[in-house]
């Protein structure tokens, strides 16, 4: 994959054809596994994340927590995700994701409602195209809300970025590999909180607090789609 020389051309599109504030097409799918207590399936445009959630269940003595239950996150890139395949094995970058996964979700799951219990997350990139954390925390609450696990919000995640020197939702890979920043963001709309935060790159004060507001409204949207996701599977199920 090579550097373009532009990324965005004289009508301010970009390579893909997008505006700047303009999301990759959102496809959203709940209770994909039957084998699973709650799973979602979510789609940016080309990147698309399977998650999986088992529990609450009871936990080994080691790890129980007396007065709640214990988070736990697998983040998971498949082989065959990326272009070149991929070692299974799972990667420090797999690992680092995993921590950070969990800590954006810790927020808003209500787990003193189960103590000496885990909660499992299982989340499984089967094709990246950029934006596979926050795609993945998206997966991750609508999978937890298919499980009926008890949450304060519903989070959804989009990555701001930047490229000749014009600001941009959503990066897809090569505007998040050659860009000028990249600022993964993760937040519950409901609650006002912003629940996961990271920054690649430099941008100006101003730049930030644009960005902000940029993921921000691009959020709201897609917790809305994830509300309207759960209501139709409701539906669906009281149809049956």
């Amino acid at each position: 994959m090579t550097r373009p020389q532009r990324f965005i051309d004289d009508e301010g599109k970009r390579l893909d054809g997008r505006k700047p504030d303009e999301i990759r097409p959102v496809k959203m799918q709940v209770g994909v596994l039957s084998n699973a207590d709650g799973s979602a399936l979510v789609e940016y445009g080309l990147t698309k994340v399977l998650a999986a959630v088992y529990g609450p269940k009871e936990s080994q003595k080691s790890i129980s927590l007396p007065d709640r239950a214990s988070l736990r996150v697998r983040y998971h890139m498949a082989p065959f995700s990326t272009e070149e395949r991929k070692n299974p094995a799972p990667s420090r970058r797999e690992v680092e994701l995993s921590k950070v996964l969990r800590e954006s979700l810790e927020p808003i799951v209500i787990t003193d409602y189960f103590p000496r219990t885990s909660i499992d997350i299982f989340i499984e990139v089967l094709q990246s195209d950029g934006g596979t954390r926050t795609v993945g925390a998206t997966a991750a609450s609508l999978a937890l809300a298919d499980a009926g696990i008890p949450m304060k919000a519903l989070v959804a995640g989009v990555a701001i970025g930047k490229v000749d020197n014009v600001l941009i939702v959503d990066l897809n890979e090569v505007e998040d590999m050659y860009g000028d920043a990249d600022m993964p963001i993760v937040a519950a709309p409901d609650l006002g909180q912003i629940t996961l935060y990271q920054l690649n790159g430099v941008l100006s004060k101003e730049e930030f607090h644009n960005a902000i507001d940029m993921a921000m409204k691009v959020i709201n949207k897609l917790v809305d789609i994830e509300k309207e996701t759960l209501r139709n599977s409701y539906k669906e199920a009281g149809e049956e």
